[in-house]
């Protein structure tokens, strides 16, 4: 049996009584150079950059073990000032360089890392989101991680072609608008603090009995290029939150109060109608959610525009692009110039224009609105859909569609115009009205507004 006396005895229990000796003479060895730092140091310009970076390390380790003993630290305003004594000091403003690099760092850390729901808390620790709004937020990301699983198996589950019935535009509904309309809608009314829900398939807004806090207001297109969805091709959900208007009067408004069916509405119809027609800009959320290869969320609260993607071996969003920024131009238009008979003059010059000179636009049009902007978001153009002769506000609906996309586009630097005009400014006077728009790139939607002007 080994013992501790035995003149052969190591930690592990095999090692020779020979080897012994070699580990002893190394240990002393490294005792010894641990202690003279300065011949270490005498040694580097002959040794080479390995050597200086074993001295200087050594140095800095007796530095701090010579001083540790005399360093305070105490808060000056907003920052720390550190007093060192003897060897090595260390200023406050070593503190304050390293700071730009270690945010960087932990904000690329950050991507790939954190949840969904940890940016909001951290989203509410920084006051942008209430409690009650995160509720609201998650429950939407909710809604879309069941529509993009229904999404997925569509061509399996007999969900694909019509419904056989039309929405209130007229247009033919699709089967999974019916039910992703459901989702959404009961989503939003489960999480307990929606006061009101607009979404492009009903006629009218709906104001929820069962809310116990926030009252917030959702406006919401459930599934946005739905006509894509037999061919496989890229949809989407479109939403944007009002805060709840704490005093709703009727009188003297300008809003249309009656139904599309020209029925009279009772006073909470018109009260929910009320609570959904404002401005964008009053808007305190908006965002979409593609699904394509992947599942991506990408939304603002007012502080940048973030993105995440769907993760489905854990079932959350993961942050995968951090405070997107729409380049400042970009050589991509997003058209769909089969109505080009029916466009402005203006409208036909400028597309005249990115045809023409040595280096000409290329043109990217997918007919699925979530799926054209994002591109736009990451790769800069424009995306534009204009009125025509048969519609002279175009199709895009600006609560459901308009007004959340400007709001996302403006807070990544980009800008969304009526070619003549602001859209976050337009106050609605109809829930489902309906306005030009033209997106992308700041200096790409000045020049189209320049064309139209």
């Amino acid at each position: 049996q080994q013992t501790k006396s035995s003149p052969w005895f190591a930690t592990d229990g095999r090692t020779t009584s020979g080897e012994q000796q070699q580990l002893n003479v190394l240990n002393e060895r490294m005792k010894t150079a641990a202690w003279r730092p300065s011949k270490m140091m005498t040694t580097t310009t002959t040794k080479g950059a390995a050597l200086a970076r074993g001295a200087t390390t050594a140095t800095t380790t007796l530095a701090r073990s010579t001083t540790s003993s005399s360093v305070s630290a105490g808060a000056k305003g907003s920052g720390v000032a550190c007093r060192a004594s003897g060897k090595g000091k260390f200023g406050a403003s070593a503190a304050v360089s390293v700071t730009p690099a270690s945010t960087a760092v932990e904000q690329e850390n950050e991507v790939g890392t954190m949840t969904f729901t940890t940016w909001l808390l951290k989203q509410e620790m920084k006051g942008n989101v209430t409690n009650e709004m995160a509720v609201v937020l998650n429950s939407i990301a909710l809604a879309c991680k069941q529509i993009s699983s229904l999404v997925t198996r569509a061509g399996l589950q007999g969900m694909t072609g019509l419904a056989g019935e039309q929405n209130v535009q007229g247009e033919d509904q699709k089967k999974l608008d019916v039910i992703s309309n459901d989702i959404f809608s009961e989503c939003l009314k489960n999480c307990g603090r929606t006061g009101t829900i607009a979404s492009e398939e009903e006629d009218i807004p709906v104001a929820i009995d069962q809310t116990y806090s926030g009252d917030y207001v959702v406006c919401f297109d459930p599934l946005d290029g739905s006509s894509n969805i037999d061919a496989g091709i890229s949809v989407g959900s479109i939403f944007g939150i009002f805060e709840p208007n704490e005093e709703c009067n009727l009188e003297g408004k300008s809003i249309v109060t009656e139904s599309t069916d020209g029925d009279d509405l009772d006073i909470s119809q018109q009260e929910a109608l009320l609570h959904c027609c404002r401005p964008g800009k009053d808007l305190l959320s908006a965002g979409y959610v593609m699904y394509s290869s992947s599942t991506v969320l990408v939304l603002t609260v007012g502080d940048g525009v973030y993105g995440f993607t769907l993760d489905t071996l854990i079932g959350d969003f993961v942050l995968s692009h951090h405070d997107i920024k729409i380049p400042e131009s970009g050589k991509i238009y997003s058209f769909n110039e089969g109505n080009l008979k029916g466009w402005d003059d203006g409208l036909k010059e400028y597309m005249d224009f990115v045809k023409d000179g040595d280096k000409p636009y290329s043109s990217r049009y997918i007919g699925s609105l979530v799926g054209d902007f994002h591109r736009t978001m990451l790769y800069g153009g424009v995306y534009g859909y204009p009125g025509d002769v048969k519609n002279k506000n175009g199709k895009l609906r600006l609560l459901y569609e308009c007004a959340p996309m400007s709001f996302l586009a403006e807070q990544a630097g980009g800008k969304g115009s009526t070619g003549k005009g602001r859209v976050l400014d337009i106050v609605p006077e109809q829930v489902h009205q309906r306005c030009p728009l033209f997106i992308g790139s700041t200096k790409e939607v000045e020049i189209i507004e320049k064309f139209l002007s």
